[in-house]
C-alpha cells in the first residue's frame, strides 16, 4: 500500500464489504505441456477456474512445476503483502515468488504487461486500482478467470466475466505523529489551520496513485464536491499548496519514520500499520478517518493474459481469495471483499476485525463513468493546482 507510488485510481465498494521498466531478458517459453490437465483438459493458460483446468490439486502441481510467479508493486508493508508472500510460499515451497519494483504505480503494472509481452519477465499477476483494472480489462490485458469464492464475491465487486476482481480496501484517512503535531487533525477542514504550515502530504500523485487519487476525491467531498465532480477537492489542495501546508513530498514509512511528512492522508490501513511499525521508533502516529470527507475503495486482482507463469498466476488468485489470505488482509488493516461472507460463515478473524481503525458516517461509492471524470480532470488540472 506504504506503497510510495501508491497506484491505483478509485473502486467502487460494496458497503457491506467496507467493504517501462527495464526491458527483459529472454523471451516467454513455449508453453509447458505440464501446463495441461493430466486429463486432457483446459491448458493453464486458457483455464477460466480450478475445476476447468481438472481441480486444485492439478493446479497446485502444474504451478509447482512452473516454479515462480513474477509480481511487481507489491510493498511488503502495503496491506500486510509481505506476510501474504511469505505465507504463499511456505504453503507451495516449489513456487519462488519474485517481486520486482514494489514501489511501482498502476501505470506502471500496465505497462509492464504491456512492453514486456512474450517476456520471461512479464507479470504473472497484477494489484490494480479499479480504473487501471476496468481499462486494462477493455485493453484486453487480462485473462477470465473466475477463482473458488467467486459467487460469494458482490457483483458490484468483479467484472461480470472475470477479467478483474476486488480483493481489498480501506478508508482515507489522516495519520499524524502526535510526538511533532500538538494538537493531531481529524478533519480535511483542520488541515487549513496554520499550525500545520509544511506538514501535510499525499502518498504520491493523484494521476498516478491510487490513495492520492482516493485523498482528492474525500477532500472534494469534504468541500460541497460529488463524486460528479472533483474538482472542489483539486481546489482544496491547490488552498492548502498556496498557504504552505501542503509538500510535494511523497509520504512513505521512512519519510513518516524522519518526521518529513508527519501528517500524511493516505488509506487507513497504511496508517495504521505505520502506527504499529514505528511505535519502538519514538513515532506516536495517531490515525482519524474524517467525518467531512468519508471514502473507501477497494483494489482489484487480474491475471496477465500472457502470464509466463499461468498456472502459478491462477494458484496465487486462489490462495488471495480463500479464508487464509483473506484474514491476511485483516491482519494488515485491510477489509477484505469476502468479509460478509466469512462473518456469515464463522472464517473471519474476529480480533483481526475488532482491531478496524473506526469510521462514522457511511460511505458512498462513485460510479465508472464518475471515476473516468475524475480520472480525465486530475490529468488535466493537479499539475496546475499545485504547481
Amino acid at each position: 500500500m506504504p506503497r510510495p507510488l501508491a497506484r491505483r485510481a478509485a473502486a467502487v465498494l460494496g458497503a457491506t464489504a467496507l467493504t517501462v521498466l527495464t526491458a527483459a531478458c529472454g523471451a516467454a517459453p513455449d508453453a509447458d505441456p505440464a501446463a495441461k490437465a493430466a486429463d486432457g483438459g483446459t491448458s493453464a493458460g486458457s483455464a477460466t477456474s480450478a475445476s476447468e483446468f481438472g481441480g486444485m490439486d492439478k493446479l497446485v502441481a502444474a504451478a509447482e512445476k512452473e516454479g515462480a510467479l513474477n509480481v511487481i508493486a507489491l510493498p511488503p508493508d502495503w496491506a500486510n503483502y509481505g506476510e501474504v508472500i511469505a505465507a504463499f510460499e511456505a504453503k507451495y515451497p516449489e513456487i519462488e515468488v519474485k517481486s520486482e519494483n514494489p514501489d511501482a504505480s498502476s501505470a506502471d503494472e500496465i505497462a509492464a504487461v504491456k512492453s514486456r509481452k512474450g517476456q520471461d519477465r512479464a507479470p504473472d499477476v497484477l494489484d490494480l486500482g479499479i480504473a487501471f483494472a476496468r481499462s486494462g480489462a477493455e485493453e484486453g490485458l487480462f485473462a477470465p478467470y473466475k477463482v473458488a469464492a467467486w459467487d460469494s464475491i458482490p457483483d458490484t465487486q468483479k467484472d461480470a466475466d472475470g477479467r478483474w476482481y476486488n480483493d481489498y480496501g480501506g478508508y482515507v484517512s489522516i495519520g499524524c505523529d502526535a510526538a511533532r503535531i500538538k494538537v493531531c487533525p481529524e478533519t480535511f477542514a483542520d488541515l487549513l489551520k496554520p499550525e500545520y504550515k509544511g506538514k501535510v502530504a499525499l502518498n504520491g500523485n493523484p494521476t498516478k496513485s491510487g490513495s492520492a487519487f482516493g485523498g482528492v476525491f474525500a477532500a472534494a467531498l469534504a468541500n460541497k464536491g460529488s463524486f460528479a465532480d472533483i474538482q472542489p477537492g483539486i481546489d482544496f489542495f491547490g488552498e492548502l499548496k498556496k498557504n504552505g501546508n501542503f509538500i510535494p513530498v511523497e509520504s512513505t514509512p521512512a519519510t513518516v519514520e524522519k518526521g518529513e511528512t508527519p501528517i500524511s492522508v493516505d488509506w487507513d490501513y497504511l496508517n495504521a500499520g505505520y502506527a504499529d511499525q514505528f511505535r519502538s521508533k519514538g513515532v506516536d502516529w495517531k490515525v482519524a478517518v474524517p467525518s467531512d470527507g468519508v471514502y473507501a475503495q477497494f483494489y482489484s486482482q487480474a491475471v496477465n493474459k500472457d502470464a509466463p507463469h499461468p498456472a502459478a498466476a491462477r494458484l496465487w488468485m486462489e490462495f488471495l481469495y480463500s479464508p487464509e489470505g483473506q484474514n491476511l488482509w485483516l491482519k494488515g488493516y485491510a477489509r477484505p471483499v469476502l468479509l460478509p461472507a466469512m462473518t456469515e460463515d464463522g472464517t473471519v478473524d474476529k480480533d483481526a476485525v475488532t482491531k478496524l481503525p473506526a469510521v462514522e458516517g457511511t460511505p458512498s461509492f462513485p460510479a465508472p463513468a464518475e471515476l473516468d471524470t475524475a480520472k480525465a480532470t486530475l490529468a488535466e488540472k493537479w499539475d496546475k493546482a499545485v504547481s
